[in-house]
C-alpha cells in the first residue's frame, strides 16, 4: 500500500523546521490534526518564520503513511512526538499553535509544561466529540477498523489537504480518552490564548471551544469567528486572515513591552 506522504513532492509532508541565521527570542511549535499531515500546517508554519520566528513542525506517529498504522498509535505517542518538538525549541520565549487535535496537544502541552510554554494559538482545537458520535465511536470501534475520513472539510472547493480517507477508530478512542485529561485540566492553562474557529465546523462541534474557553484560566483571551472556511481553517479562504492574526499575537507575546519585533 502506497504511504500517504508518497502523494506528494513536498518534503515538508515528513515534518520540518525552519531557522534563521540569527537566533530569534521566539520559536513557535505548529502541530497539525488528527489523520493529516504537516502539509496542513506548512504556510501557517511558513508565516510565522516570514515574520522572524523559528518553527518546528513535527509530523505526528502513525500519520503519513497507511490508517493501519494511525490506527496501532494513541494519544500517548502523539503528545510524547509533541513534547520531543518543544525540546527542540530552547528559545526563551516559546509558542504552540495547533489545528483540530494539534490544538488539543497544545492545550496539553500548556498544563504539562508552563515553564516552557508561554501562548497558545488554538485553531478549531479538538477538545470533546458530541455526546452521540462519542457512543458510536467507543462501540464500532470494537468491531469495525475505521470509518469514512474527516479531514477535508472545506468551503473552497479548489483547495484539497492531504490526509488519510478514513478514521481510524481505535486511535481516536485513544484521542477522546487523552481529551479527558486535557478537560479536566483546562484550569491550569493561565498563558495567553488565541482561539480562531470557524462558524461552521462539521468535524468539531462548537461546544469544543466553548469547553476551552470556559475552562482555562487565561487572563488574556481572544476569540475570533471565521464565516468563509469550515473545519481546515489554515487551508480554507480564511487562511490569510488566520496567518496575519497568528503573527500579531505572536509578536505581541514576543515582546509584551513594545520593544522592536522580530526580524524578519
Amino acid at each position: 500500500m502506497t504511504a500517504l506522504a508518497d502523494r506528494t513532492d513536498d518534503g515538508r509532508v515528513h515534518g520540518f523546521a525552519r531557522r534563521h541565521a540569527v537566533r530569534p527570542r521566539t520559536g513557535v511549535l505548529v502541530l497539525h490534526g488528527f489523520t493529516a499531515t504537516p502539509l496542513s500546517v506548512a504556510d501557517w508554519a511558513e508565516e510565522f518564520h516570514a515574520a522572524g520566528f523559528d518553527v518546528e513542525v513535527p509530523l505526528l506517529p502513525g500519520h503519513g503513511t497507511t490508517v493501519a498504522d494511525c490506527d496501532r498509535t494513541t494519544w500517548a505517542d502523539w503528545l510524547g512526538a509533541a513534547e520531543a518538538a518543544l525540546a527542540r525549541l530552547d528559545h526563551e520565549v516559546v509558542l504552540v499553535a495547533g489545528i483540530s487535535m494539534g490544538g488539543g496537544l497544545a492545550l496539553r502541552l500548556a498544563q504539562l509544561h508552563p515553564d516552557r510554554v508561554q501562548g497558545l494559538v488554538l485553531a478549531n482545537p479538538a477538545v470533546l466529540l458530541e455526546p452521540w458520535k462519542l457512543a458510536a465511536v467507543q462501540v464500532l470501534g470494537r468491531v469495525l477498523p475505521s470509518w469514512p475520513g474527516v479531514a477535508g472539510d472545506l468551503q473552497d472547493t479548489s483547495a484539497q489537504v492531504l490526509a488519510y480517507d478514513r478514521t481510524p477508530l481505535r486511535a481516536l478512542v485513544s484521542q477522546a480518552a487523552g481529551w479527558r485529561d486535557v478537560r479536566r485540566d483546562l484550569a491550569g492553562v493561565r498563558q495567553p490564548v488565541l482561539l480562531l474557529r470557524s462558524s461552521v465546523d462539521h468535524v468539531v462541534p462548537a461546544a469544543s471551544a466553548r469547553a476551552v474557553l470556559a475552562g482555562i484560566s487565561s487572563t488574556e483571551v481572544s476569540e475570533v469567528v471565521y464565516a468563509n472556511s469550515f473545519h481546515e481553517l489554515t487551508s480554507d479562504r480564511d487562511a490569510p486572515a488566520v496567518f496575519a492574526a497568528s503573527v500579531r499575537f505572536a509578536r505581541r507575546r514576543a515582546h509584551p513591552d513594545g520593544a522592536t519585533p522580530e526580524p524578519s
